[in-house]
């Protein structure tokens, strides 16, 4: 006997398994019973469990029967013109959905030339076992299974047009690429998703070669003329939004140029942009500090005797400044209400961003590198017909990472910059590299990719011959204008007396127990005690019992708890978190006993 389980319960038993699952199967498929059902028999522990819940991930997968699909050709027709939809094939039994249980009962054919007796199901596309973004990598199939994951998130991250309205809306934190294009290899998923209307990168000329150890590791060089001309530009905007709250005793905020009188006053060069709303005007160039809403709140806390208080209607100052680090313009003012009906004030910034060094951009094959040096276009290498890359990409990435796709995508793009046509890069259905190369000749380059190319510094020929192309590439959210910061003095943590954290709180770098190591092994230690007095304080301690000492305010003098008033006290340095430490152990009823020496 068989146990039989639905939806995880118990249902019944079954004297033989495999009659009971095909009957089910058969049933299904003629539309007997519901497509949302799957099943699956367990032949190890002879159990059946069929499932016909929610929330389950089901795909698509063409029956085959006796080693043919049960597509035909007359259907296919059919379907291109729409005499026959998607849910007929469902309910034809052509097609099914299953879970990922049921497909262990299954064996999938890849193609349709690899079916054998044994397969049950047949793959509606090669393509369709790839996710969104990883369908769009061209010549996906040359490329190691973790580099089309990379390429994949890569995508995520890139900057393009994201939406056709972006003028008008009021997005955290978003970035708009200034003349994106379509690519030149493309896949069929850039059609299906229109891709065209929304792209996320630039064609650009890619030469794969070394220059004077600046493109080391993952990082790239950048033609100047090529960002001069508009390559990687982007813009940034950021909203900065208020709105009048409501409080108790019909108390409210207020949107307007703040008083002189009001608690918190910020100087009058910081309200110089705002207009008699207190609102700045558009096109404003603003930067750290400036005041773009002004606002006064009511005072913070309210108690019965404030109404005897002269001081109760006096406000404070609660105005939206520009963060620290941040700058750019005023690109839209938007007056509106909330739900609530309380007034709501937005400002949207726009900041240009031009490469520099330190940019992070991607071909989409997960081959990300930073920007190691940007070059003037006379020093670049140079081909016989003139032409200088955009950008120059390091060899040594492609042996380790094995992304075959992104060389093919030099000589596809290659191509069809020659011939003014796009490339088909499908991953699986894909032009061939034969037929791409034969092209190639054709226009009368070398099959291979490469050129001969000159020394832009000395006007030498190269002695290798330079692999060079036309190739799609990205540019990364991650900027250094977004991230970059530094300090010599700010706000310190009220518990710890040591510099705040994060860029937005003007925080200090940290300097960790592996940064410590590199000062030791440079032989730089002393800089360590400079580094590391961020939180420097000097404490009374008693030499006789090691105890920290009690400050007395009112006679300015220090006595130990324990040895009395007679005890001798010495004054030492050491760091704020170490006294924290002490009297955490103190808390604890531990004797913390710190012995004196004289370092001299």
């Amino acid at each position: 006997m068989v146990d039989v389980y639905v939806n995880g319960k118990y249902a019944g038993s079954v004297d033989n398994a495999q009659d009971f699952v095909d009957q089910i199967l058969s049933e299904r498929r003629r539309g007997k019973l519901s497509h949302n059902l799957n099943l699956y028999h367990d032949k190890e522990y002879n159990q059946v469990f069929i499932e016909a819940s929610k929330g389950r991930v089901r795909r698509p997968l063409i029956i085959v029967k006796d080693g043919k699909a049960a597509l035909s050709e007359k259907q296919i027709v059919q379907l291109e013109k729409n005499e026959l939809s998607w849910s007929d094939l469902v309910n034809q039994g052509v097609i099914e959905y299953l879970d990922a249980a049921e497909e262990e009962n299954a064996l999938v054919a890849f193609m349709q030339q690899d079916l054998t007796p044994a397969h049950t199901h047949l793959e509606i596309a090669p393509m369709s076992i790839l996710g969104l973004c990883t369908s769009l990598v061209p010549f996906g199939n040359y490329n190691q299974s973790t580099r089309l994951n990379a390429g994949s998130k890569n995508q995520k991250q890139s900057l393009g047009f994201y939406a056709a309205n972006y003028h008008v809306r009021m997005d955290m934190d978003v970035n708009v690429l200034d003349n994106p294009h379509r690519p030149l290899c493309r896949t069929i998923m850039h059609d299906i998703v229109e891709y065209n209307e929304h792209p996320s990168g630039q064609n650009i000329v890619v030469a794969v070669m070394s220059y004077r150890g600046y493109n080391m590791e993952d990082s790239v060089i950048l033609n100047r003329a090529s960002i001069e001309r508009g390559f990687g530009r982007s813009t940034y905007f950021r909203p900065c939004v208020t709105e009048e709250l409501r409080y108790s005793g019909g108390l409210i905020d207020q949107v307007g140029l703040p008083d002189k009188e009001v608690k918190g006053y910020k100087t009058e060069r910081d309200y110089r942009f705002l207009e008699e709303d207190g609102i700045i005007y558009p096109e404003a160039q603003v930067k750290e500090g400036d005041v773009v809403i002004g606002k006064t709140s009511p005072p913070r806390f309210l108690s019965s005797m404030d109404e005897y208080n002269l001081n109760s209607n006096l406000r404070r100052e609660s105005s939206v400044s520009i963060g620290h680090g941040e700058q750019g313009n005023v690109d839209f003012v938007l007056l509106t209400e909330n739900e609530e009906g309380n007034k709501l004030v937005q400002v949207r910034l726009r900041d240009l961003r031009i490469p520099e060094v330190g940019d992070k951009f991607t071909s989409r094959h997960g081959q990300k590198g930073v920007v190691g040096m940007i070059v003037d276009q006379p020093d670049l290498p140079f081909s016989a017909s003139g032409t200088t890359p955009d950008l120059i990409f390091s060899p040594h990435g492609i042996p380790s990472r094995m992304t075959i796709a992104h060389l093919i995508e030099l000589v596809g793009g290659k191509v069809g910059a020659l011939s003014g046509r796009y490339i088909d890069g499908t991953t699986f259905e894909a032009e061939t590299e034969e037929s791409l190369r034969r092209e190639l000749v054709s226009h009368g380059f070398r099959e291979n990719g490469t050129e001969v190319m000159y020394n832009g510094l000395t006007g030498e020929k190269f002695h290798a011959r330079i692999y060079i192309g036309n190739m799609y590439y990205l540019k990364l959210r991650h900027m250094v204008a977004n991230k970059l910061h530094a300090r010599a003095r700010g706000p310190v943590q009220l518990l710890t007396r040591q510099p705040t954290e994060g860029r937005a709180k003007e925080g200090g770098l940290r300097l960790g127990e592996m940064e410590k190591d590199t000062f030791v092994a440079h032989g730089a230690s002393l800089l360590l005690k400079e580094r590391f007095d961020a939180d420097k304080t000097v404490l009374a301690v008693c030499e006789d019992c090691g105890l920290l000492a009690i400050h007395d305010e009112y006679k300015n003098r220090s006595h130990c708890p324990v040895c009395g008033e007679n005890s001798t006290i010495s004054q030492i340095e050491l760091a704020y978190a170490f006294k924290l430490l002490l009297d955490e152990l103190k808390s604890l009823c531990v004797y913390p006993r710190l012995e004196l020496k004289n370092k001299y």
